[in-house]
C-alpha cells in the first residue's frame, strides 16, 4: 500500500489547528493512560493502523502494560480495567459508532457517575478528535513507521 498524500504538507494550517486542539485536550485533567486507551480503542474500531501504531507506542512509553493493550478489544470481559476506564471506553465506542448507537442515555449516565462535567466535555472532544484523525489517516492511506 502506498500513501495517497501527506496531509501535513498539503494542509499545514489545518493540521496546526488540530495540533492545537490536541494540546488543549491535555489540559482537561484526564489521566494520560485513559487518553491513550481511548485513542487506541477508537482507532481499533475504525481500523486505523497508523493511529493504532502511534497510540500503542505512546501508551507503552507512558508505562501502559502490554497485557492491557492486548486485552483492550475485550475490555468488557477483562478485570484489568477500572470502572472509570470502562465508562470512558463505552463512551468511546458509542460515539465512534454513533450512527448505530445514537449515544444512549445509559452510557451518558454512567459517565456522570464517574466523571465531572468538564471531564465529560474533554472526553467527548477527545473521542471526536481521534475519530477525525482516524478518518484523515485512513483516507490518505497514511503508513505507520516500520519497526
Amino acid at each position: 500500500m502506498s500513501s495517497r498524500m501527506n496531509i501535513f504538507q498539503q494542509a499545514p494550517e489545518v493540521v496546526k489547528a488540530m495540533m492545537g486542539v490536541e494540546t488543549s485536550l491535555k489540559k482537561g485533567g484526564l489521566e494520560s493512560e485513559l487518553v491513550e486507551l481511548v485513542k487506541v480503542r477508537a482507532s481499533q474500531i475504525n481500523g486505523c493502523a497508523f493511529c493504532i501504531h502511534m497510540h500503542v507506542t505512546d501508551a507503552l512509553k507512558a508505562g501502559e502494560s502490554d497485557m492491557r493493550l492486548l486485552l483492550l478489544n475485550g475490555w468488557r470481559e477483562s478485570s484489568f480495567f477500572s470502572d472509570r476506564e470502562r465508562a470512558a471506553l463505552a463512551w468511546t465506542e458509542t460515539l465512534t459508532t454513533v450512527s448505530e448507537t445514537g449515544a444512549p442515555d445509559e452510557d451518558y449516565k454512567l459517565l456522570e457517575s464517574l466523571f465531572s462535567e468538564k471531564e465529560i466535555a474533554y472526553l467527548t472532544l477527545l473521542v471526536g478528535t481521534i475519530n477525525l484523525w482516524n478518518r484523515v489517516q485512513i483516507g490518505t492511506r497514511a503508513i505507520h513507521p516500520a519497526q
